[in-house]
């Protein structure tokens, strides 16, 4: 019995996840910290290696063969750093050789948490079984990652399919990566949040303003939420259409914390994507939520981990 683990890490503006996987997908071992985003680089990193720390204390990891990164971007897979949107101290950040300062001989594998979805979904989840593939992750910001030709395209640094900077609004707001009218702009939790309260919408008694306060108020009738909400909407539509006239996809993924309000988000986005996909090789463009979960980021650093470790470009887990 093959009994090989690989140890992945998921991290985001939020949360720094990290977990024992063995080679069906399964979780075996999980840890986690929450990102201090606002803090310096090297006290990031130290959150990082808190997550490394509770796993090499389990005798599981004597198993582990390889570890898998899936990191908020821009990633440079060629270089081993990171410089996150939205975690200011890491600029062109060693973060591999900070994990390879904990984890020893074990090989090391980047990729962007979009591209770590993508195969996720593409293994185990909702886009199973198609060769031409989006998906995204719409959340504190808005990645995603491709499958073309049945194979997780990830580009020369990780990044391919990076869609939350796509620019969707030539005249939109400026977005932290320095261009304006991004689809994160517009579509990411706290960017909708931010829109519904500039626009009058009023938060419960909890003082709850986050999306997912915004999708409740929405799916109540409010107005303004209702607003906020087609808005992102039609950002994503935006985005999806370009990128499936780019290269021909044929199914766009949607997970994330956003993705989770269900039709106050797809029934008008399938709706823009209507007025956007508009040339016939996009016509039957679908869109659906993800199936993976919160656990996605994961599962897809531990395919990333598992193509390392086998050397192959598919590893047998993303095609």
């Amino acid at each position: 019995m093959h009994t090989d683990l690989v140890a992945a890490l998921d991290i985001g503006g939020t949360k720094i996840a990290g977990a024992l996987v063995d080679g069906h997908g399964r979780i075996l071992l999980r840890g986690q910290r929450a990102t201090p985003a606002q803090e310096d680089g090297d006290t990031v990193m130290g959150a990082v290696h808190d997550v490394l720390g509770e796993l090499r204390v389990s005798p599981l990891w004597a198993r582990a063969r390889a570890v898998g990164i899936g990191s908020a971007g821009p990633v440079d897979a060629s270089t081993g750093t990171v410089s996150p949107v939205n975690v200011p101290g890491w600029r062109d950040y060693p973060l591999v050789r900070g994990v390879r300062a904990v984890a020893g001989e074990l090989p090391v594998e980047l990729i962007g948490d979009g591209v770590a979805i993508t195969a996720a979904e593409h293994w185990q989840g909702a886009a199973r079984g198609h060769d031409n593939a989006l998906c995204m992750v719409v959340s504190t910001g808005v990645g995603g990652g491709l499958v073309l030709g049945g194979r997780l395209h990830s580009g020369p640094t990780g990044n391919a399919g990076h869609i939350g900077h796509i620019s969707v609004d030539l005249d939109g707001d400026p977005c932290p990566c320095g261009s304006r009218g991004c689809v994160e702009r517009i579509a990411s939790g706290p960017n909708i949040a931010r829109r519904a309260l500039e626009g009058g919408w009023q938060p419960g008694p909890d003082g709850d303003t986050s999306a997912a306060a915004v999708a409740a108020a929405a799916r109540a009738g409010d107005p303004v939420a209702v607003a906020s909400f087609e808005r992102a909407a039609q950002a994503l539509a935006a985005g999806i259409a370009a990128t499936a006239t780019l290269v021909e996809i044929d199914i766009a993924v949607i997970g994330g914390g956003v993705g989770k309000a269900g039709d106050v988000l797809f029934t008008p986005l399938r709706r823009a994507l209507a007025d956007y996909a508009t040339l016939s090789f996009v016509r039957r463009l679908t869109v659906t939520p993800a199936l993976m979960g919160t656990d996605a980021g994961l599962v897809g650093a531990a395919a990333a981990a598992l193509r390392h470790r086998d050397n192959t470009p598919t590893a047998g887990v993303v095609t």
